[in-house]
Formats: structure tokens, sequence, C-alpha cells
């Protein structure tokens, strides 16, 4: 998860570059951007092949291994997202910029939640399960659904703010540009599903 959190952490700085127009720098940030995708699917290999099989733990290894696949989401679509801009050296519009600037932070609060969040389960496993500690985990995933609530509405203000100038763009340039906006809160999406298999490995 904290290599998901640094790769989002990329994302404002890529995305000012590619607004300025700034392609080298924008290369600079793609290019760390797929080295930390790259060191998170190893870090899930070694998950896998190391997670013991017979060993007792609090939770079952295939929950602990689909709450890794589901970090593992967010570098994958931060990448796809670099990606996409850097390979139709995306333009955006100077009247979407603001709104898109706000939801690219809105994103990345998200993810950061998501991280605070998984980062008290060291303490609730070492508790026991405690219940200051769940009631500690879950009023961080209610803030956590907040962010990436919030985040939907900047979304749907970015969508807003394009579809009023997209008359003025090639249609495939905005196809693309509609797709980089979705991908931007897939990000967020994921974010909050880990805080749902958080949640799911408290309950049982």
């Amino acid at each position: 998860m904290k290599v998901a959190l640094a790769t989002a952490a990329e994302l404002p700085g890529f995305m000012e570059a590619v607004f300025e127009g700034d392609w080298d720098k924008a290369k600079e940030f793609h290019e760390h951007i797929s080295a930390l995708e790259t060191e998170a699917d190893v870090i899930k290999r070694q998950v896998r092949s190391n997670l013991p099989r017979s060993l007792f733990m609090p939770v079952s290894r295939s929950d602990l291994l689909e709450l890794v696949k589901t970090q593992d989401k967010i570098p994958n679509r931060t990448q796809d997202v670099a990606g996409l801009c850097i390979g139709r050296r995306m333009v955006f519009p100077d009247a979407v910029k603001p709104e898109m600037r706000s939801f690219i932070e809105s994103v990345n609060a998200t993810v950061d939640a998501a991280g605070k969040a998984l980062a008290e389960l060291n303490d609730l496993l070492e508790s026991g399960f405690s219940g200051h500690e769940i009631e500690l985990i879950e009023n961080m995933i209610k803030e956590l659904n907040k962010a990436e609530h919030d985040t939907d509405k900047l979304q749907s203000q970015v969508q807003q703010a394009l579809f009023k100038v997209e008359e003025d763009m090639k249609p495939l340039d905005v196809m693309f540009m509609y797709r980089m906006v979705e991908s931007l809160g897939d990000i967020a999406d994921y974010a909050q599903s880990v805080g749902s298999k958080m949640l799911y490995l408290i309950a049982k």
C-alpha cells in the first residue's frame, strides 16, 4: 500500500507537467510511475509466494491476497492514466484545468485515507481485534467513503466543464479525455474498495 500511495502521489506533478505541455518533465514522472507500478507487482508476487498456507493467522490467506490485489489496482490504473496522457500528448482546455486540479487532489486524498486506515490494521492484529481498534478503523473507513464520495462529485464537475468546451475539440481527443477522467475516478474507487475489504476482514 505504501507503493500504491507513492504512485498516486506522482499524479499532481505529472498532470501539472501535462497542463504546461512540458513533455520531458511528464515523461520523467511517467518513468517513475512505471517503476513504482513494477515494484508493486514484485511485492504482490512476493506476498503470494511467501504467505503461509498452513500457519494459523487471524484472517484467511485468500482474504489477504484479495486485499493485496485490490491495492495493486491503484498503481496499475495510475500508470494507465499517465500512459494515456503521454501517448496522446493530451492538451487540456484552460477552462477545465481548475476542476481537474481539484479532482486530482481529491483522488489523492481518497488514496491517503485508505492508506491511513490500512496502517491501523497492524495495531488491530496486535490487539486481537479489540473493540477500540475496530471502532477506530470503522470510523477511518467512514472518512474514506466520504472522501470517495467527494471525489465522485468533483469528477462530475470535471465532466460538466469538459462538456461545455468539447465542441471546440477534436472528437477523438474528447473521447480519450473522458476515458482518462474515468480512469482517475477508478483510482479513488479502488481505494474505497481497500476499505471495504478491510471491513470484510474485521467482520469475519
